[in-house]
């Protein structure tokens, strides 16, 4: 079965399980665009960011059950976002016979991405907003961009998710290949298809081509290396690829979630590796740098927002550059929907929505132990009437949590938290909420605490 044979079936059975309207807000202007035999993988095109989003969260195993009933080879689906010209010309299809791009193309990310060195052209330093939070991990990337092999070898940038990581990786790609015009061979690749690489080429007993694909190049950029931690054949495998290209001089520029000594499972040869070279951070950005990142954003989406409203999104999201692109794709949904200006009423009913669905299974006392496991203490102390100073600052975070995270009212927030007056809350989250804005080691505990809430829900 052809795939524009395949997904009009597909769509005819979606079309039978949900409702109208969802399916024309969602489906239309939808196709498939690869398949995929060798790898079990199928590719969605649809025409937005954020029906792509919601197509992942709402309906995928719908529409994997789905195909599989009709080809029992599909184990995977990917989602795309096609562009203007997709949806007129219909390209990506096999009857104009254009091809897509390799399955060695990482992540598929709008099928611009170099299928020899898996950089996407967007990823550049002009587009890379530098700030406090920053600059040290983009001194030392434009130090490696021009210097190859000499300077800080190997590179290891390190931060939480969303952060923008991949962006600066990509970046030096993308700037060692213009200033050396196209003369120095690079390769990016994430850890998880460094592995899956490695597992291909042991069932296929051709280790000599991983050998040839990743020893023959000039700079070697790895992303998310802490995935690669307890999977000895891959490890084994990048600790003599390690060696070889840098004791030939060649570029290695690693990203993970934590420093080197902080991944538990890395064998200690790899860890030395990594921390004989240049070890920078990315944290959190400030407010002050929230708000360039919008304005940024905005002007590569050719959309227009009050600054206003910039201020409100700089204050609500807390986390990270990722949050704040979601939002602002919701955003640009509701304006194209309804054809209509986004007001500060709607933006902030916009991010609230968005903030919740991400906290809908976090309970009062998940967020009093994450807070008291962070700062060390006991949850009774918190809740106690203690007004030790080590003591008042994590119980105002709790509060201001229980507000932010999980919109509860003051009356409840206060009963909560040792039957105290609800303007005790209020008091608490107002002061937070002030402070985080100006404070950014502050700010950096809130964002911390939000992500270990989320990352350990019960």
């Amino acid at each position: 079965m052809d795939v524009k044979k395949l997904w009009e079936k597909t769509l005819a059975e979606i079309e039978i399980q949900i409702s109208k309207p969802n399916f024309l807000t969602w489906f239309k202007n939808s196709r498939l665009i690869e398949k995929n035999n060798d790898q079990g993988t199928v590719v969605i095109g649809v025409h937005n960011n954020f029906a792509k989003e919601w197509i992942q969260s709402k309906y995928h195993k719908t529409i994997l059950d789905i195909i599989q009933n009709m080809d029992e080879t599909v184990n995977r689906i990917e989602y795309v976002v096609l562009s203007s010209n997709d949806a007129e010309k219909k390209a990506f299809t096999q009857e104009k016979q254009i091809s897509t791009p390799s399955p060695e193309q990482v992540g598929f990310i709008e099928f611009t991405a170099d299928p020899e060195t898996n950089l996407h052209p967007r990823y550049n330093f002009k587009t890379f907003v530098v700030g406090s939070s920053n600059e040290l991990a983009f001194a030392a990337s434009m130090a490696v961009s021009k210097d190859v092999g000499k300077k800080y070898n190997p590179l290891f940038i390190y931060g939480s998710t969303g952060l923008g990581k991949t962006h600066l990786i990509q970046a030096i790609g993308n700037e060692v290949l213009k200033n050396y015009h196209n003369r120095i061979r690079v390769k990016y690749v994430p850890s998880e298809r460094f592995v899956n690489d490695v597992v291909w080429a042991i069932r296929s007993k051709r280790m000599e081509d991983i050998k040839q694909k990743y020893r023959n190049i000039d700079v070697l950029i790895i992303d998310d290396i802490q995935f690669i931690g307890g999977k000895e054949r891959s490890e084994e495998e990048f600790f003599h690829t390690f060696n070889i290209l840098y004791q030939n001089n060649k570029q290695i520029i690693i990203s993970s979630d934590r420093p080197p000594s902080a991944i538990p499972t890395l064998e200690e040869r790899l860890r030395s590796r990594f921390e004989g070279g240049m070890i920078v951070d990315i944290t959190y950005p400030d407010y002050e740098m929230k708000l360039a990142i919008i304005k940024n954003k905005l002007q590569e989406k050719n959309l227009n927002l009050s600054d206003e409203v910039c201020h409100i999104i700089a204050s609500k999201v807390q986390r990270n550059v990722r949050e704040i692109e979601g939002v602002l794709n919701k955003l640009y949904f509701y304006k194209e929907v309804k054809g209509s200006d986004i007001d500060p009423r709607i933006a902030e009913e916009i991010i609230s929505n968005t903030l919740q669905q991400q906290s809908n299974n976090i309970s009062p006392a998940h967020v009093l132990k994450c807070v008291s496991d962070f700062f060390e203490i006991g949850q009774s102390d918190i809740i106690n009437k203690s007004r030790r100073k080590e003591v008042v600052l994590p119980r105002q975070i709790v509060m201001f949590l229980l507000r932010d995270m999980l919109g509860m009212s003051y009356p409840d927030i206060g009963d909560k938290m040792g039957k105290r007056d609800h303007t005790t809350a209020i008091h608490s989250y107002e002061k937070i909420s002030h402070e985080i804005n100006k404070n950014r080691v502050l700010n950096q505990k809130v964002v911390l605490i939000k992500e270990i809430i989320q990352k350990n829900q019960p």
